[in-house]
């Protein structure tokens, strides 16, 4: 490699260095494409140049950001499908583990999604954390920027958090493309903890996550009307509690997220208060027999 690195007239060093910053242009790209639907979703008719003024990419100038949108097929008209699934920088891509997948219990699979909430003509961006069979919001930020630090690891680290204590063994975590979810940082915490890492190849493979975004904005965040960030802060975690205490569910027999927990877990409960008396009885059946037999 050495040879190599002196035929192309860098150092080793320089080369990833290069390297490295190539990888993060490219999941800023791809995020500010996932954010960019969601604009268009709510605003149909948005121009390039308005769009540019709401979400205001650090890492994009205007002239660029519109070239940017007409040649991803952002013009009058969205295109359903407009990322591209070819990746010459050899980005990783994880396989679909969720599809068809019949949950029985908690901490199986967690979904995750970044969205927008746009306040006084600027964006902000919430990440959220569910546990797909119970529906219970497990991890969020709020962040200024799409920067992974900001968005996806502090959420999965208070995901981990409110979990601390329960088996994770198996544990899907799955999510959409965007590059917050398969940057190396984010994906040493998961493999650390034994997270396998899954995706969807559109946002149709996402669904939970993407509904769960529409209600804590147009539901709560929406009708508590934050005015700036530490608001947005205090109301988002009011808004989670309101979801997760209170909010009924139909696919959890009409109870909310914590409820529904709660009664899973009394009933396990009761099946291993029951399993022990069954044993308990046979021992004591066993016993029986063996005194008499002595006798």
């Amino acid at each position: 490699m050495n040879e190599v690195y002196r035929a192309i007239g860098m150092s080793r060093q320089n080369f990833h260095q290069k390297l490295d910053r190539l990888l993060l242009h490219q999941m800023e790209q791809e995020q500010l494409l996932l954010i960019i639907r969601q604009v268009r979703e709510d605003h149909p008719r948005m121009s390039c140049r308005d769009m540019y003024r709401l979400i205001q990419p650090q890492f994009m100038g205007r002239d660029r950001f519109e070239a940017f949108c007409l040649n991803e097929g952002f013009r009058v008209e969205v295109k359903k499908n407009f990322r591209r699934t070819t990746n010459s920088l050899g980005v990783t891509r994880f396989e679909n583990l969720i599809q068809g997948l019949e949950l029985t219990a908690v901490n199986q699979v967690w979904v995750s999604d970044i969205t927008y909430y746009e306040m006084l003509g600027k964006f902000y961006y919430l990440t959220f954390i569910m546990d797909l069979f119970s529906r219970k919001i497990i991890g969020y930020s709020v962040a200024k920027n799409l920067l992974t630090e900001n968005t996806t690891i502090p959420a999965l680290k208070m995901a981990l958090k409110a979990r601390t204590k329960e088996n994770l063994s198996g544990l899907i975590f799955h999510s959409d493309g965007g590059g917050q979810y398969y940057c190396k940082k984010f994906t040493e915490i998961t493999r650390k903890n034994h997270i396998r890492n899954s995706m969807g190849k559109s946002v149709y493979e996402n669904p939970n996550a993407e509904r769960l975004n529409r209600t804590i904005k147009n539901n709560y965040l929406m009708p508590y009307d934050p005015q700036d960030i530490t608001s947005l802060q205090t109301k988002l975690r009011k808004a989670v509690k309101m979801y997760n205490e209170q909010k009924p569910h139909g696919s959890l027999q009409g109870l909310s997220p914590d409820n529904f927990e709660n009664s899973i877990k009394l009933l396990t409960e009761n099946q291993l208060i029951n399993k022990r008396k069954k044993e308990a009885k046979k021992e004591k059946i066993n016993n029986n027999n063996f005194v008499y037999q002595i006798n």
